[in-house]
């Protein structure tokens, strides 16, 4: 079955390139461990044939967000946020269980500082969950 990982991040501690102007949080070392086990754990999952797609999203702040209210579009500039924490990226899984999809998101650095959603994938033949 396929599921859905929705990785929330706080670009603070991420640190990802486009957020470098924040405040540090992260050593230097810090921050290339954690890469290193992120890059770690994609490289099992696709060897394994688990990973189906994966990417990061672009920075909240170049975002649009749309609400149709009574047939009038609304639009607004970045995501709604009451938090530090926006989403990140996506990882699209094909695991045996809910249970594999899980322990491979809770192996995600993202889900010690963050969240890491974990959404089965309907199959459009019919209704599996």
């Amino acid at each position: 079955m396929k599921y859905l990982l929705l990785i929330y991040s706080n670009p603070v501690n991420w640190e990802h390139p486009m957020f470098l102007n924040q405040d540090e949080e992260l050593t230097p070392a810090e921050r290339l461990a954690r890469l290193k086990e992120h890059n770690g754990l994609v490289e099992e999952i696709a060897g394994s044939g688990e990973l189906i797609d994966a990417a990061p999203l672009a920075d909240p702040l170049i975002t649009r967000t749309v609400r149709v209210r009574d047939g009038v579009p609304g639009v607004t500039d970045g995501p709604f946020l009451d938090s530090k924490e926006h989403l990140a990226g996506y990882f699209v899984l094909d695991c045996d269980s809910v249970e594999r999809a899980t322990e491979i998101a809770a192996r995600f650095p993202d889900a010690r500082y963050s969240a890491v959603e974990v959404r089965p994938i309907m199959d459009p033949s019919g209704f599996e969950m």
